[in-house]
């Protein structure tokens, strides 16, 4: 049997489900490849929806690992002062270009407990609940936080409001709707979600009946708030396919030893409008 497996697309098993059972036939050689991004068929949380930020975007497959895309953006003041009719239409002030986005892995690590070597319900539940939940993680850090994340791509707004994390949120959406597009969705920390969202009377039944999506994820700091027209001013890009095996962590990735899993997938992000995001802010 090769060492290497593949899963496809329409297999109904889960992704840990499958890694198992090629675990118990191949042990510390296993590697499975799925012809399938594996957070898109995340199952662990089908019982508890929650959105993570990929599901806010447009999916691009692509190819090739560099995508070049046309783009827009903000240019200074100075140069947008004589734009007809630029002061009533923001967005009539843009100017048109083009970007490139490149796919990186992204990956999440555990240790699979040697109690549950001979286990094949275990050890798919394990990789199910715990590897997948920490690469779900791992992709919501990738996409806001990370290097080539939206917190760090260029043209995004930092918008500081001096009032209640309210007044901050709402400001973004305003300012989305002045640009010409649509406050479609947001990415809040779970403390602003649950203490001042939540808590504050009826915010969040106002952004439900106005189509506003909320991912609550710690990739975005305690009274911050990314806000933006994520279905139309970017896209996921991925390569439709993913890998889980049995490998060698880097260095630092945990405390002691032991067998670890590393489950990886491939994605990027082309912001073609970096002026329709704001990144609302205490100041």
């Amino acid at each position: 049997m090769s060492d290497t497996l593949r899963a496809a697309a329409h297999d109904e098993r889960s992704s840990g489900e499958v890694f198992a059972k090629a675990f118990m036939a191949q042990g510390a050689k296993t590697e499975v490849h799925f012809d399938y991004t594996i957070t898109e068929a995340f199952k662990p949380t089908q019982d508890r929806p929650r959105l993570m930020v990929s599901q806010l975007f447009k999916k691009r497959l692509i190819e090739e690992p560099t995508s070049r895309f046309w783009s827009e953006s903000r240019p200074p003041k100075d140069e947008a002062s004589g734009i007809f009719e630029g002061g009533l239409r923001q967005e009539a002030t843009f100017r048109f270009g083009t970007s490139e986005a490149s796919v990186r892995p992204i990956n999440a690590w555990v240790q699979i407990p040697q109690a549950l070597f001979g286990d094949e319900r275990a050890i798919a539940e394990f990789i199910d609940y715990r590897l997948l939940v920490r690469l779900a993680t791992a992709e919501n850090q990738a996409l806001t936080l990370g290097p080539h994340g939206l917190l760090n791509c260029e043209g995004v707004t930092k918008l500081r409001y001096a009032g209640s994390y309210t007044e901050g949120v709402m400001a973004a959406c305003n300012e989305i709707e002045q640009n010409g597009a649509t406050a479609h969705a947001m990415i809040v920390n779970p403390v602003d979600y649950y203490h001042k969202m939540m808590a504050n009377g009826g915010l969040l039944a106002d952004l439900k009946a106005n189509g506003t999506l909320i991912v609550r994820t710690r990739m975005v700091a305690p009274g911050c708030a990314l806000v933006g027209d994520f279905a139309v001013a970017a896209r996921l890009l991925h390569r439709g396919k993913s890998v889980i095996r049995v490998g060698t962590p880097p260095e630092g990735t945990f405390a002691s030893e032991g067998l670890a899993v590393c489950a990886e997938i491939y994605e990027g992000l082309a912001v073609h409008l970096p002026t329709h995001f704001f990144h609302a802010m205490p100041g």
